[in-house]
């Protein structure tokens, strides 16, 4: 080390002034350049805050930002600013509390500022502006949706109304960039902007993202169950449903993961109306009754008068008239008595309406893992050198199956019929579950960690290592390389020097250097480093 040193600094006294000044320069470009890779590699990992927002959003988060003296970069026009990873979720928490970023669109701020003389055709479009900026905020917030535009439609007012029929519509874009929603986030924005809107149900409400796809028109209300892909997805949630039932209790008997249901259900697709109409003769009733009464009297008298008149005195009729007369004359009169009941009987009239989506028949198929197995315990200690004891299986008894089996068709609510087996309702299987490689994926999991903070860290002192390279490499060309001689500038020297240096012969007097220091002191130092260095100088001293 003594010698590198030294070395050096017999270098350094053998380099000339400018070859001085050049190492100097070149030493400190390659030190301030090392500083500043060492600095780039130990600034903070930036990472997105907010894009695309507003002149109002952007200057409200950069007054926040440089009021809590938090580091933060600015891009695309002020539109996307970006801080330390470490602080981005609690700076988003911070700036949502404070309701920033407040989102594009106009919302009811609008009516803050009072104006007069306005028509009402514009305070409705005003309200419908603000209405659809407030909830195109809403949307804004949840999670994936970077932006969100909400366009209402609302039937116009009228004296006279020439189409009831006429309802309001919504239609709502989500940019999501490069995710994807979920059903439920899909369906809730339908919900928040139906509710928002008087009149408007959630199925009149269109939800597109920014690829172009319609993501509200699988979830569209169908009662009737007319269309396969609401029968499909009424199939699905009904099995879902009860399957998730049956494993969520299975995992608090056996454990999580050591059990899988899945679950057919005969869902009834056509509706039916039946109409009974049904009679009970033991149920009869009076609904009406008559009574009728007649009365007839009879009676008989004898008359003793001849006949009175011109007949009378006729000699024919004289003697029938006579006979008549003497014959007796009866009356008779009777009583009769009617009575009419009515009777009505008991009907029962019965309309039965029954909708799709009726479950006829279900049946489950589960398969459920066998128990840990559990080494068995020895009576003496394995010799040395001697295989551990394998783990044996339990597997549960014909009684613990049919237990199980008895629970899952309780849980489901079937109802077998007398005398049916429940195997053939509920098929439940003890198998073996393939093992999954946990210690391998953790393994892996460690290793790929372990390899990342190694790139990392070889990606931060890699720029220092290939500094230090370049400056190892610039010295050792710097060491082969000799100095060239410096020639002294021949100098006019008056005669009176110039003969006394005849005199002296080519020896270097005090005077010839005070002249030389006057006319050139800047080849000075060369001319003394060469006189001092020559081999008759080391000579005589």
């Amino acid at each position: 080390m003594k010698k590198f040193a030294q070395s050096l600094l017999d270098l350094w006294s053998q380099l000339g002034l400018n070859q001085r000044v050049s190492l100097i320069v070149a030493a400190v470009a390659v030190i301030g350049g090392m500083i500043a890779v060492v600095l780039w590699s130990r600034r903070p990992d930036y990472q997105l805050l907010y894009a695309r927002l507003g002149d109002k959003d952007s200057s409200a988060v950069i007054s926040y930002l440089q009021s809590q003296n938090i580091p933060h970069q600015i891009s695309a026009g002020g539109g996307t600013v970006s801080v330390p990873a470490e602080r981005v979720h609690k700076l988003r928490m911070d700036l949502a509390a404070k309701g920033l970023p407040s989102g594009e669109g106009v919302g009811f701020e609008i009516f803050d500022k009072g104006q007069f003389g306005l028509s009402d055709f514009v305070q409705r479009t005003n309200y419908l502006r603000a209405l659809q900026g407030e909830l195109a905020r809403t949307i804004s917030q949840l999670s994936g949706v970077r932006a969100a535009r909400v366009m209402i439609v609302q039937p116009e007012n009228r004296l006279l109304l020439t189409d009831n029929g006429i309802k309001p519509t919504a239609s709502v874009f989500v940019d999501m960039g490069g995710g994807r929603l979920e059903v439920d986030q899909v369906n809730a924005i339908r919900h928040l902007v139906a509710n928002a809107v008087q009149g408007l149900g959630p199925d009149q409400v269109a939800v597109v993202d920014n690829r172009g796809r319609v993501l509200s028109e699988d979830l569209k209300q169908d009662p009737t169950l007319g269309t396969a892909s609401s029968q499909m997805r009424y199939k699905q949630q009904v099995e879902d449903y009860l399957s998730k039932k049956v494993e969520t209790m299975l995992a608090q008997v056996i454990g999580p993961g050591n059990a899988v249901v899945r679950v057919s259900a005969d869902i009834e697709t056509e509706a039916t109306t039946i109409s009974a109409e049904v009679y009970d003769p033991e149920g009869q009733v009076v609904r009406s009754q008559t009574s009728t009464e007649d009365v007839n009297t009879s009676s008989e008298t004898r008359s003793g008068g001849g006949a009175v008149g011109v007949s009378a005195n006729v000699p024919e009729k004289a003697a029938t008239t006579e006979g008549a007369a003497n014959r007796p004359v009866s009356n008779s009169e009777q009583n009769r008595k009617n009575r009419t009941t009515t009777y009505e009987i008991n009907r029962t009239l019965t309309n039965t309406t029954r909708n799709p989506g009726t479950i006829k028949n279900v049946t489950a198929a589960v398969l459920v893992a066998q128990r840990q197995p559990v080494a068995p315990a020895a009576a003496t200690p394995p010799a040395e050198g001697a295989p551990a004891p394998q783990a044996v299986p339990q597997p549960r008894t014909a009684e613990e199956l049919a237990t199980l089996r008895a629970v899952v068709v309780n849980a489901l609510g079937l109802k077998p019929e007398p005398g049916q087996p429940l195997d053939t309702i509920v098929t439940l299987t003890e198998v073996p579950f393939a093992a999954e490689p946990v210690s391998e994926q953790l393994q892996a999991i460690h290793a790929e960690n372990k390899w990342q903070g190694w790139i990392e860290a070889g990606s931060r002192w890699s720029a220092v290592g290939g500094a230090a390279l370049v400056l190892l490499i610039f010295l050792r060309m710097l060491s082969r390389q000799k100095p060239e001689p410096v020639p002294v500038e021949v100098l006019q020297m008056p005669p009176e020097m110039a003969a006394r240096s005849l005199q002296n012969g080519s020896a270097v007097t005090p005077e010839m250097l005070n002249e030389l220091i006057k006319q050139k002191p800047v080849n000075i130092g060369t001319a003394l480093r060469d006189w001092v260095g020559t081999p008759a100088a080391s000579k005589n001293n």
